[in-house]
């Protein structure tokens, strides 16, 4: 291929937004060689526009299937219906899907059935358990297994694809495109928003807490929201903020055991842009978030993965992240081990963070003009420390 390649980029999700925007911008930045198209399907709708207006960038298609309710068969039939007829009207060259969202496998599909070639970022993550996460686990093993390009961000992602056939040729490391999205968004000059501004940063240590897995719902939460509870009771200078996910189901339970305590911020889920500023202020992060697991390494916060798989070995491995679980007495000793004893904290958060160099969007965009021959090297792969 020696003309102008037209890249069409899937995403539909905030997680997605954030971490396709910087290979987005790339492409942008290529228009002599690259023509690029920009589709969304809005299966979040309001969360995924708040990172397309951050990083302005103006989708050439919104399905805009978000509907109340909505199911895995409702999202996956709605995106495949959607981008059937642009495929038709508009033709690319090559698909590009992220990650492992409903609407990543439902986009590949579509390129598959049009026999149209697909590039997998953020490809390879694997917990070997096709129902943890769920569905996670298996959008992206499915969507790796008819994708042409996979782009792994790590040797470990790359491993992993190795060892299910993939030929060597068709893997590319290239890090993590999240921190590039981090070194456009992080400044130490940010002004955090009003509902955050009565956190004493200065004085007091901080807990970032998110959770809303599946898996997790019922139960679980309850159990780390109890350990939470006892471990402010237990430490007056420990606050906690928490941005609340807005499924009911984990809103009921916040609201029953972390509710009207003092030093316990309960707030609205945060933009990006505050989330991403608002983490490279606090002291340790409670998570059973994928994404927060590759970002808040990379500003030197310990994690602590409220699950018991992760397709993220490698922080774990490196020591910025320690799976948890969510058992009571667990998620309360491991949390109050960093906050009382100074050598564990340290050795946790300067632990060096192996998911990527702010490079992986440009590694990408070399990656696909080679594939297409536009140039003649493949991009130096990505080596995690």
């Amino acid at each position: 291929m020696t003309g102008k390649i037209k890249v069409m980029s899937i995403f539909g999700t905030r997680p997605e937004a954030i971490k396709m925007a910087p290979v987005v911008m790339e492409l942008m930045r290529h228009s002599d060689v690259i023509e690029t198209r920009t589709l969304v399907t809005a299966q979040h709708r309001e969360m995924l526009d708040q990172v397309l207006h951050l990083f302005r960038i103006v989708p050439d298609y919104d399905l805009n299937i978000m509907a109340e309710g909505q199911t895995l068969f409702d999202i996956t039939t709605r995106a495949m219906l959607g981008i059937n007829e642009v495929f038709q009207k508009d033709r690319p060259d090559l698909v590009l899907v992220h990650g492992d969202t409903t609407t990543t496998f439902a986009g590949a599909l579509a390129a598959y059935y049009h026999q149209i070639p697909i590039g997998h970022v953020e490809a390879g993550l694997r917990t070997h358990d096709i129902y943890s996460p769920f569905p996670e686990e298996m959008n992206r093993r499915l969507t790796g297994g008819i994708a042409t390009l996979h782009f792994a961000p790590t040797p470990t992602a790359q491993a992993n694809l190795a060892a299910e056939g993939v030929p060597e040729r068709r893997i590319f490391v290239t890090g993590n495109t999240v921190i590039d999205a981090l070194h456009h968004t992080v400044r130490p000059d940010y002004v955090l928003p009003e509902e955050l501004a009565q956190i004493d940063f200065a004085h007091h240590r901080v807990l970032l807490v998110t959770t809303h897995r599946r898996e997790n719902l019922g139960e679980p939460i309850r159990h780390v929201y109890r350990a939470i509870r006892d471990i402010i009771e237990q430490l007056e200078d420990v606050e906690v903020v928490f941005p609340v996910h807005r499924n009911p189901k984990v809103r009921e339970i916040v609201r029953e055991e972390l509710g009207g305590l003092s030093r316990v911020h309960l707030i609205d889920p945060l933009d990006y842009e505050p989330f991403a500023n608002l983490m490279a202020r606090v002291d340790v992060v409670l998570t059973d978030s994928g994404g927060v697991q590759e970002e808040a390494p990379a500003l030197g916060k310990p994690v602590l993965v409220l699950r018991d798989t992760t397709e993220r070995p490698e922080a774990v491995a490196a020591g910025t992240v320690r799976l948890i679980g969510t058992d009571e007495k667990r998620v309360y000793s491991e949390t109050m081990r960093l906050l009382t004893e100074p050598t564990a904290y340290t050795h946790m958060a300067e632990a060096v963070n192996p998911y990527g160099d702010g490079q992986a969007a440009r590694r990408i965009i070399e990656a696909i003009l080679y594939h297409a021959g536009h140039i003649h090297t493949p991009p130096e792969p990505f080596r995690s420390a």
